[in-house]
């Protein structure tokens, strides 16, 4: 039999590629060796600290939108014919409560996208969630300066208005198309009163916001009262959540007793290692919905297919952004000078290459601050550092490859361009004016 290798030269080339990948791998180079390092620590880290805390629930809340929110009503407020004031209003300001990254906002932006919410205000949420973060913020401005504080507010909350415009206005046909669609949805069901559901969310949230809540630079103010009281607060509303399951949504009594009371008892007896109660709690949780039926059992198939949809890429990004950029302080196998360097000053090329590295690098909540800091130190200049706070929280490699399984390939390089883009254009006016 003849091999036709006109239809087999991709797969020749590929394994062509892998053997001369494997052959010369620089395995035992300090560099090499410490980039493979770096990634694994990075994701360990990721693992310890941001699955359990803000990926679980997000993963929850979710899927909670998906089952206890009507298509219908997403499209009524957040839809493409939705009125574009309240809409964009809402999007565009979320990020001052919910304190995630750019990771943990992911499931929460597949849910209201997946039930129907127009691609603008969807992607004005996408970016606001993790940019315009109030701790952060204020952060910014104590450590870097009050104008690098306040153009971070303002750019970041004109950014989430003028990308999701720009975003609903790229793929106008597609909108339109899902708005008549929208048009011959039915009035939903109300099952229950809208405060009802308020209240829900509102718990989950809260335990969101609470359990991630970090540590402030000084010991003192409302900032560090509110971190004092983070995991009694955290408790409070886990105890509301159970109570509004049992009276709402059916669960019955005895099942939210049977995790609530060890979860208590874990807690006064370990006081200092609160993350164990709260493993037992979301444990429980996912106990009592996989085993129930109806909307409560759907509740948690909804929050699984998000779980298994997007975990898996975003460990494989955090390995690799690990092994390219190294954590906050380390080097990957990008040599750090390289982008110190390369950063100084005003010019087009250090505003667009922080904006790409802030693009592609993962910042956890509040670490972009102290890494700016260090950098400005090292002779970066305003404009960039204001391009990488602008592209940087809001991107990472990892959400880029869990936002092309979710909107498409074409979307998802239109978003991340708009977003390198705006942040370049605002580092070279703020480097120009400062």
């Amino acid at each position: 039999m003849t091999t036709d290798w006109r239809k087999e030269w991709k797969p020749l080339v590929l394994i062509g590629g892998l053997f001369l990948a494997c052959f010369y791998l620089p395995v035992g180079a300090p560099r090499f060796d410490n980039a493979v390092t770096e990634a694994f620590e990075l994701v360990k880290w990721y693992a310890r600290e941001h699955v359990i805390l803000c990926l679980i629930p997000a993963f929850f809340i979710a899927g909670a939108i998906g089952v206890f929110i009507s298509q219908a009503s997403v499209m009524k407020y957040l839809g493409p014919k939705a009125n574009k004031a309240l809409a964009y209003g809402v999007a565009s300001v979320s990020g001052t409560i919910l304190a995630v990254c750019s990771c943990t906002v992911l499931p929460l932006f597949a849910g209201i996208w997946r039930m129907g919410a127009g691609l603008g205000p969807a992607t004005a949420f996408l970016y606001s969630g993790p940019a315009i973060n109030v701790l952060a913020i204020v952060l910014t401005a104590r450590v870097l300066g009050l104008k690098m504080g306040i153009a971070r507010a303002v750019g970041a909350v004109v950014f989430s208005v003028v990308i999701g415009l720009l975003m609903h206005l790229i793929f106008r046909k597609e909108e339109l198309e899902k708005a008549e669609a929208a048009a011959l949805l039915p009035e939903p069901e109300v099952k229950r009163p809208l405060w009802h559901n308020l209240i829900y969310f509102a718990c989950m949230v809260g335990i969101l916001v609470f359990a991630n809540w970090g540590k402030p630079m000084e010991d003192a103010g409302i900032w560090h009262a509110i971190w004092l009281m983070k995991w009694p607060i955290t408790a409070a509303c886990a105890a509301a959540l159970g109570v509004v399951l049992a009276r709402w949504f059916a669960v019955a009594w005895w099942k939210v007793l049977a995790v609530a009371v060890p979860a208590t008892v874990l807690a006064f007896a370990l006081p200092q290692q609160p993350m164990i109660p709260f493993v037992f709690g979301v444990v429980g949780l996912s106990v009592i919905t996989s085993t129930s039926e109806g909307e409560t059992g759907d509740w948690f198939a909804s929050t699984w297919t998000f779980a298994k949809q997007i975990t898996p890429l975003l460990l494989f990004g955090v390995l690799a952004a690990g092994f390219f950029l190294g954590r906050p302080g380390k080097e990957g196998i990008v040599p750090s000078e390289w982008v110190t360097a390369a950063v100084g000053g005003n010019s087009l090329r250090a505003n667009v290459l922080a904006s790409v590295v802030g693009a592609f690098m993962y910042f956890a909540t509040l670490t972009e601050v102290p890494i700016l800091q260090g950098l400005i130190g090292s002779g970066m200049g305003q404009g960039p550092a204001l391009a990488l706070l602008l592209a940087g929280p809001a991107l990472s490699l990892q959400s880029m490859l869990v936002l092309r399984t979710v909107m498409g390939t074409k979307k998802t390089v239109v978003y991340v361009a708009l977003v390198v883009v705006m942040a370049t254009i605002s580092g070279l006016i703020y480097g120009a004016l400062f």
